[in-house]
């Protein structure tokens, strides 16, 4: 009798994946930031994007082998990453979904803060550095311990940031952001290192507000699917994924989110409009 293996969909294997840090594992960050691109790319290979690191990381091995001084690893670092490889974030054309694919960030060269801060962030960590990635307003950062302090980077040049530098970063922000007496407690919140899933979230919220600024409704289901993979009960995302199915004439798959949203969203402000929605496609159905 043959053997019959069901391989998973994209989205089924990056559910996969981000379900790890459900279960206590950590969620292999650069492997689900990879597979995003599957969207754009059918028939993307995510391991060969994943050897593709590895071989740069064993060319980083040679300028920063076992037993290099934390500080002077950091600096072959960035002279591997910005001046040998190139890489900068994409004046240029800032909003492309290009920016937010790791193969072609490889490819180009070019990116944005959070994706080049996955790449240089698995480098780093390859060659033993303590580095996390920051979710700071506006602009992801990167900070690494070293045993001299703690070294805060900017993603697009690796340029290590003052303090000062970073608290002025955060001014424009501070109206939007809650109260907080003690200004270096306020700072040291928007530092905390930022899970992987955190990371992906925000990657793929990128995305989302690239798409739909495009129209582009279904690359925007298929973000609101992974985001709804990585946060089950962010309702908003189950409401914006209906709102895309309705755009793309899905009205039973609409009807179904939407029921979902409001189903744990009875109370919110726009539980009225969207009820009134939901009577006009049970309506286009009958």
């Amino acid at each position: 009798m043959a053997l019959q293996f069901n391989v998973p969909s994209p989205h089924e294997y990056f559910s996969c994946l981000v379900r790890q840090g459900d279960s206590g594992e950590s969620i292999p960050l650069l492997e689900a930031a990879a597979c995003i691109a599957q969207d754009a790319y059918a028939q993307l290979d995510v391991e060969h994007v994943l050897e593709e690191v590895d071989r740069l990381l064993e060319r980083l091995h040679r300028a920063a082998p076992e037993g290099t001084e934390p500080m002077q690893r950091l600096q072959a670092l960035n002279r591997f990453f910005y001046t040998e490889l190139g890489f900068s974030s994409n004046l240029n054309n800032y909003y492309d979904p290009e920016n937010s694919y790791l193969n072609a960030v490889l490819r180009t060269r070019r990116g944005i803060p959070i994706s080049l801060a996955v790449l240089w962030l698995e480098l780093a960590q390859g060659i033993g550095l303590r580095a996390h990635g920051v979710s700071f307003p506006g602009h992801f950062l990167m900070k690494v311990s070293l045993p001299e302090g703690q070294v805060i980077l900017d993603p697009t040049s690796g340029q290590s940031l003052s303090r000062e530098e970073v608290s002025e970063r955060l001014e424009p922000f501070l109206a939007r952001l809650p109260h907080v007496d003690d200004p270096d407690a306020r700072l040291a919140d928007y530092l905390r290192p930022a899970s992987a899933r955190q990371i992906l979230v925000r990657m793929l919220r990128n995305l989302k507000e690239i798409h739909r600024a495009e129209g582009d409704w279904q690359r925007l289901i298929d973000v609101e699917c992974r985001l709804i993979a990585l946060l089950p009960d962010a309702w908003v995302e189950w409401r914006d994924r209906g709102f895309a199915h309705v755009e793309r004439g899905h009205m039973q798959e609409a009807i179904s989110d939407l029921e979902k949203y409001l189903e744990h969203e009875s109370a919110s402000a726009d539980a009225d409009a969207i009820q009134e929605l939901l009577l006009r496609l049970r309506e286009s159905q009958s």
